[in-house]
């Protein structure tokens, strides 16, 4: 039947046995099937106690991958050059111009300074 624990004792217990190395939000267990040369190379890297951080690690960086991927493919065509003129020599120049911009309104802003000095 199991080892009977006093309530206040049991959330402590159920946090610390099942979950070391997984962030503690609200999690539930899936029976999930894997080939048992993906889970050898699963402990090599992470050991047994290791697997479900290192699934639900894969899995959140997997998941963010597609949807970024998704939101580019939704955004195809947004894009249009002639609402960007400013691009039309590349982003580099567009850049480099900015810089130059803000580097003259610096020196200005020096000059007037060290005139009132």
């Amino acid at each position: 039947m199991g080892v009977v624990r006093p309530r206040r004792w049991q959330k402590l217990f159920d946090i610390l046995c099942h979950t070391i190395g997984v962030p503690k939000t609200v999690s539930r267990r899936a029976h999930v099937v894997l080939p048992l040369e993906i889970i050898a190379d699963i402990d090599k890297l992470v050991g047994k106690r290791g697997r479900s951080a290192f699934l639900a690690e894969v899995a959140r960086d997997e998941i963010q991958r597609r949807q970024q991927r998704n939101a580019l493919r939704a955004a195809k065509g947004a894009w249009k050059d002639e609402d960007h003129p400013e691009l039309k020599d590349g982003a580099a120049a567009w850049v480099n111009q900015m810089r130059g911009e803000s580097e003259t309104r610096f020196q200005a802003i020096e000059k007037r300074r060290r005139g009132r000095s």
